[in-house]
């Protein structure tokens, strides 16, 4: 699970710069520099440790990159602010594969509620692209401290969320059927 989480705090360490900056200086042209800084060195750091670099990697250094240059051109942070919904739109078209999380699940519960894994990986796409289309539509207003509160607040919290809504309903359903299957 742990693993899970850095990935996520890696991907998303441009994000997260972004707002840490620009909260603390009220500069969207710093924080977008420094996010373009820190993505770029992320990956040069990585690469020297002689990590593997994936898809998803390239992808957020290109989106950064891109991106970001297009809020310092423009000085419009609406750009900037749309990266964290293209990541969700990609990881949500990754979870429309099917039984993409029985791999992450204990085998207790894919040997007995698979078909709720299922159900539960195409739950999560719908959330990512719903966070996603969110994140767009809080971008396109160009307030930079609604979308902080998007994507620090609602976009986190639907997430933890959804997890724990997930353990409640996968816990409550195999601990019903084990019993089920005893008597």
């Amino acid at each position: 699970m742990r693993d899970v989480f850095v990935r996520l705090g890696t991907d998303f360490l441009s994000t997260i710069v972004f707002l840490v900056v620009y909260l603390a200086t009220d500069s969207v042209v710093l924080a977008t520099s420094v996010a373009i800084a820190g993505a770029v060195g992320q990956v040069i750091y990585a690469h020297a440790r002689g990590h593997s670099l994936g898809f998803m990697t390239w992808a957020s250094l290109a989106l950064v990159i891109v991106l970001g240059s297009a809020t310092l051109l423009t000085h419009d942070p609406r750009f900037v602010l749309a990266k964290p919904a293209i990541a969700h739109f990609a990881i949500g078209a990754i979870m429309l594969r099917r039984g993409w999380m029985l791999r992450y699940m204990p085998q207790r519960v894919t040997d007995t509620i698979p078909e709720y894994v299922t159900a539960a990986g195409f739950a999560w796409a719908a959330l990512m692209f719903a966070l996603g289309a969110g994140t767009i539509l809080v971008a396109m207003t160009g307030d930079l401290a609604l979308w902080t509160i998007y994507v620090s607040v609602v976009a986190v919290g639907a997430k933890i969320l959804a997890f724990v809504v997930q353990y409640v309903i996968f816990r409550v359903v195999v601990t019903s059927r084990i019993r089920a299957a005893r008597a």
